[in-house]
C-alpha cells in the first residue's frame, strides 16, 4: 500500500544529495510571503542550516529590517556597525566586509536591522532600484553554493529587489485559512517580475508551516492548497512545535539545538525536495 503524506499524495523517495557541480555560480533563492508570521524566518534559518549539513556552502540574506533572522542566529541587530544596508547604499562597501560566520559550518549570514527600513525611501529614485540587491551579490555567487534571501512581510521595493535578484521562490505558508488568500497577490508579483526584471525567475514550491494534523481546518487547509498549486505544494510540511520557538531564544538552528526533533527532521527533508528541485544548487 502506498504511504501518503500530509498533502494527500505518495512521498517521493529522495535520493541522498551528492556533491554539488564544481564552479558554478550561487542558485539564489528568496523566502518570500507578504504576510507576516507564517514560518518564513524560521524555515529560511532551518532550511540553510539543513543544506549545510548537506555539504552546501550557504548563505542568509536578512533582507527584513525586523531583523529576526540575524537576532535569531544569535546575534545582536541592534549593536551592528555595518548590515546589508550600508552595503546597497554604499557602492565602495562590499558585501563580503559585512559577512558574519554563524555557529553551524558553512552557514554565513549578510545581516540587518532596522537600518533597512529607510532603504525603500533612498532606492526609490536610484536608477536600476530593482537591481541593488543584484549588483550586492554579484561578488560573491562564486563563494556559496545556494543563498537564501529573508524577504520582509511585504510587497515592496525590497521583495522586488529580493525577486529580481533570484533564480527561484520558495513560499512558506501557515496552514490557515487566511494565508491561503495573499498567494493569489504574491504569485502576480512573481510574474510581474519574470515580465520587467528578472525573467529567469521561477517558483520552486509552496511549503505548509505550522502544521496540526490533529485539526480538521489545517488539513482541510492543505488539501485546498494542493488543488490550487498541485505539484508546487512540496511533500514535505513542517510540524508545529514549541521547539521552534526554543531554538530561536536559544539564537540556534533547530537541527543544533533539537537535533532529532520532528522539527529538525522536518527541514532537512524539505533540503532534500529543495535540491531535487534545483539541481544546479
Amino acid at each position: 500500500m502506498t504511504d501518503l503524506g500530509p498533502t494527500g499524495r505518495p512521498l517521493p523517495v529522495l535520493p541522498e544529495p551528492g556533491p554539488r557541480r564544481h564552479g558554478a555560480p550561487a542558485v539564489v533563492i528568496s523566502m518570500c510571503n507578504q504576510k507576516g508570521g507564517v514560518g518564513k524566518t524560521t524555515t529560511t534559518i532551518n532550511l540553510g542550516a539543513s543544506l549545510a549539513e548537506m555539504g552546501r556552502k550557504v548563505l542568509l540574506v536578512d533582507f527584513d529590517p525586523q531583523g529576526s533572522m540575524t537576532v535569531g542566529l544569535g546575534f545582536n541587530a541592534h549593536e551592528l556597525d555595518q548590515s546589508i544596508y550600508h552595503v546597497l547604499m554604499d557602492r565602495e562597501l562590499a558585501l563580503k566586509d559585512i559577512i558574519l560566520e554563524t555557529k553551524t559550518p558553512g552557514l554565513d549570514l549578510a545581516p540587518a536591522n532596522i537600518d533597512l527600513s529607510a532603504a525603500d525611501m533612498r532606492l526609490v529614485t536610484e536608477v536600476g532600484r530593482e537591481q541593488a540587491l543584484s549588483r550586492a551579490l554579484y561578488p560573491v555567487l562564486q563563494d556559496y553554493d545556494i543563498i537564501l534571501i529573508d524577504c520582509q512581510p511585504s510587497l515592496g521595493l525590497l521583495t522586488v529587489n529580493a525577486l529580481t535578484a533570484s533564480d527561484g521562490v520558495i513560499i512558506p505558508l501557515e496552514c490557515e485559512y487566511f494565508a491561503l488568500r495573499g498567494v493569489a497577490l504574491l504569485k502576480e508579483t512573481i510574474e510581474k517580475v519574470r515580465d520587467r526584471t528578472n525573467p529567469r525567475l521561477k517558483i520552486v514550491g509552496l511549503v505548509g508551516t505550522m502544521f496540526d494534523g490533529r485539526t480538521l481546518h489545517d488539513r482541510e487547509v492543505l488539501q485546498t492548497l494542493v488543488q490550487g498549486w498541485g505539484d508546487l505544494v512540496f511533500h514535505t510540511v513542517i510540524r508545529r512545535t514549541i521547539k521552534f520557538s526554543d531554538a530561536t531564544v536559544a539564537g540556534e538552528p533547530i537541527t543544533e539545538f533539537a537535533s532529532t526533533s520532528p522539527g529538525a527532521a522536518g527541514y532537512r527533508q524539505l533540503a532534500r525536495e529543495v535540491l531535487v528541485r534545483c539541481p544546479d544548487a
